[in-house]
């Protein structure tokens, strides 16, 4: 398949200087970055580099994506951060892994060998609980089920229902949030028993650009998501 890396950045200067120089262009048929109106030279030196850009208007990770969407060349994308959080040396390890026929890979930060440099108590804590839960609720078998850096088919963004704002809209209004689409992701691929995978990848310390993490407004959204699903979407 043809993969379009996608990078949704806000102040990601000092991520577009020392980290995406380590991407190997060479791996992707797109590489897409999608902003946020970011104050500093991130979109400057993402077009300098190369990249194609969108400018996002709708606001939060989700809306990055959606803005992004129809931008997208690729088959499959691959999600990446451009904050020092996401190792680009294991870019091509989870590209050759999904090429084994997968749906999606994840580069896990729990997995065995792995670890994040970046968690503190609460959201080790949280990754922890959010993960477990959908393992037991939907039988899955994950051991990060919430982070960015992973890789699977566009369609299935269409298939899982992930276009659609009623998919989000009701944890959204209740905690006045907006979030991203990972989890929804995990849990519905879940669901539907789809071939899953992942791959062992720590997750250093942020070098730079703004931490989007809203601790007890996303969590909130983010478990009432996960019993939500127990009864909704089959």
């Amino acid at each position: 398949m043809k993969v379009t890396l996608l990078i949704p950045t806000l102040n990601e200067e000092d991520g577009m200087k020392t980290i995406m120089p380590r991407v190997d262009k060479s791996l992707f048929d797109q590489i897409l970055v999608v902003d946020g109106n970011s104050k500093d030279r991130t979109v400057e030196l993402a077009r300098q580099m190369g990249y194609d850009v969108v400018l996002q208007k709708t606001p939060g990770i989700r809306g990055a994506y959606m803005d992004a969407l129809p931008h997208i060349k690729g088959e499959a994308i691959l999600t990446f951060s451009p904050d020092g959080n996401s190792i680009p040396e294991l870019l091509k390890p989870c590209i050759d892994k999904f090429n084994e026929g997968y749906d999606m890979v994840i580069v896990s930060r729990y997995a065995q060998g792995a670890k994040s440099y970046d968690d503190d108590a609460v959201t080790g804590f949280g990754n922890w609980l959010f993960t477990g839960s959908i393992n037991f609720f939907h039988r899955a078998a994950y051991t990060d089920a919430m982070v960015i850096y992973r890789i699977y088919r566009k369609n299935l963004i269409t298939e899982l229902d992930l276009d659609k704002d009623s998919s989000f809209s009701f944890e959204e209004k209740l905690f006045h949030t907006n979030i991203s689409w990972e989890p929804l992701l995990s849990i519905r691929a879940a669901k539907r028993r789809l071939k899953l995978v992942d791959i062992p990848g720590d997750e250093p310390k942020r070098e730079g650009g703004e931490r989007k993490l809203q601790v007890l407004k996303w969590g909130a959204a983010y478990y009432f998501e996960i019993l939500r699903e127990i009864f909704c979407w089959r």
